[in-house]
């Protein structure tokens, strides 16, 4: 009996591997269609919508609703970017924009977030530290900069002073916002688990207050940035080299309109850039965690 059911059963269990084998190829094509479709339904509002804006510009150009000398065509402006790339200057001024940006947010990062786990967990640090906070977050970065040429000169610290000033009330608030969250429950239970002191704030209060301190991150780099392009405009020197905003004045002086709108295509083009490859991502890593987005397919 056993050698018959063996027989019986060995063209059975070929078919259903075989299928198995199908039905994962099959998987394998919906999971491939599946990410396909997303990329392109994440891809074509952006792109028709810029479609659309260049298509507006040009016809606003052609129709000469405003003096060509004051508004450059699309092309003009593609050709700007071209003649500064090949000149080596996109390439230059936007690695020390960058350059600059990164180390002055890694410095307010490093800043802001004790100081907002010890805003949100002391109440008397809360009620004097707290509404400074939120109007130096409210306060436009580029009034630092007139002070930071007077105390630290022409030079690389007044440009990080002014990314400081405009990065960290943000991170911190959004540490603050992010701790307000954290469920009072979880800090009885790691208490109970000997979580006490700075074990609770690395085990139990940073996790917990991870969602909202992400997006004061995003929106501290989105400040920073901003910082750094007002400190930019305003501080030059060439000791201080070459950056975006830097460029953006210099086609300013130079009454080059083509070169003030790629300089301010340069600004936008960057700050998405680092949205998009890497706040976003992180973003959706940390709420895919906590089940608040599905997992990608």
């Amino acid at each position: 009996m056993s050698l018959l059911g063996d027989r019986s059963s060995g063209p059975a269990d070929d078919l259903a591997q075989l299928e198995a084998g199908l039905d994962a190829l099959e998987s394998q094509r919906e999971q491939k269609t599946s990410r396909l479709r997303k990329a392109w339904a994440a891809t074509w509002p952006p792109l028709v919508f810029l479609a659309l804006l260049v298509g507006v510009w040009q016809l606003v150009y052609n129709a000469k609703v405003v003096d060509p000398v004051r508004l450059p065509s699309p092309s003009d402006t593609v050709n700007s970017l071209k003649d500064q790339f090949n000149a080596g200057d996109l390439q230059k001024a936007s690695w020390n924009s960058v350059r600059r940006g990164a180390l002055g947010f890694l410095a307010s990062l490093a800043i802001a977030t004790p100081l907002g786990l010890l805003v949100g967990r002391v109440k008397p640090v809360r009620r004097a530290v707290g509404p400074i906070l939120s109007g130096l977050q409210s306060l436009p970065s580029v009034a630092w900069v007139p002070a930071a040429i007077l105390w630290f000169g022409l030079s690389d610290t007044t440009i990080y002073f002014v990314v400081l000033m405009g990065a960290v009330p943000s991170i911190a608030n959004g540490m603050v916002s992010g701790l307000d969250q954290v469920p009072p429950l979880f800090l009885r239970v790691g208490r109970v688990l000997g979580a006490r002191g700075l074990a609770s704030a690395r085990h139990v209060l940073l996790p917990a207050a991870l969602p909202g301190y992400v997006g004061g991150l995003r929106q501290g780099w989105a400040f920073s940035w901003r910082s750094l392009m007002a400190a930019e405009l305003i501080a030059r020197s060439p000791d201080l080299g070459l950056g975006v905003g830097q460029l953006l004045d210099l086609s300013r002086q130079n009454l080059d309109t083509a070169g003030v709108f790629a300089g301010i295509i340069s600004i936008l083009v960057i700050g998405i850039a680092v949205e998009l490859c890497v706040f976003a991502p992180l973003e959706r890593q940390v709420l895919r965690r906590r089940g608040l987005v599905a997992a990608t397919v």
